[in-house]
């Protein structure tokens, strides 16, 4: 029997071609040493699917591997994302685990193979090829965000200090010595975050009267739905 895609991903599919600028999620997790959450903004990257099977979509974002969100979700992986929709008046509360998958000279990448082993189901995925084919297409302002000093740590120097860094960083030529240093700084430090759903909250406000559809999906795989007083 053929498999299909969960009914929240494709309604999600459909908001976002009508409204493509509406990229930006917002994400929580839980400090490891305090009972509190930490939400912030990040840019939705796409969908990646290391198996054939549509009903088990993951979410891609990006991140500096050096900020706190990455021993957060180590600690506890289990995220919820809250995306609005403006254009379509939907919103959508997606739960799950949450994956870091950093360069594999990192010391956090056997980590990484451990808790990412489950999606395989015993095929092959080259995470570290999307890894690099994620980084390229960031732009350059964005790659050399990478070059800088850890992220949230005290700024030495003041802003003069901070005008000494790269602004822009394009792929080095070749004999580009500094270029070539600042290019695997910046990807020694870029990681994906990878989410995968398990609950889904969808919230229509368009329709009269406004609709809302939990959906989740069970451990044998196939997404379930029920209808919700919105």
């Amino acid at each position: 029997m053929q498999m299909a895609v969960p009914r929240w991903k494709v309604a999600l599919e459909k908001a976002l071609a009508a409204h493509s600028k509406s990229s930006v999620i917002q994400l929580a997790s839980i400090d490891p040493s305090t009972p509190v959450p930490h939400v912030r903004s990040l840019i939705f990257r796409g969908w990646v699917s290391p198996t054939d099977n549509p009903t088990h979509p993951l979410l891609l974002a990006t991140t500096d591997v050096r900020t706190p969100k990455t021993a957060q979700m180590i600690a506890n992986p289990h995220v919820q994302i809250v995306w609005w929709i403006d254009g379509s008046q939907e919103q959508y509360r997606i739960a799950g685990t949450a994956h870091i998958i950093p360069s594999p000279g990192h010391v956090l990448h056997k980590h990484f193979l451990h808790t990412i082993q489950p999606f395989s189901e015993g095929e092959t995925y080259d995470w570290e090829a999307k890894r690099i084919e994620v980084f390229k297409s960031m732009s350059p302002m964005m790659k050399a965000s990478w070059c800088r000093p850890t992220p949230g740590s005290r700024l030495e120097g003041g802003e003069d200090e901070a005008k000494k860094w790269p602004t822009e960083l394009e792929e080095p030529k070749p004999g580009d010595e500094e270029g070539k240093r600042l290019w695997e700084m910046s990807l020694s430090n870029f990681a994906l975050v990878i989410v995968e759903p398990q609950d889904v909250d969808y919230i229509e406000l368009k329709p009269i009267p406004n609709r809302r559809t939990r959906f989740w999906r069970p451990s044998e795989g196939v997404w379930n739905e029920e209808a919700l007083v919105p």
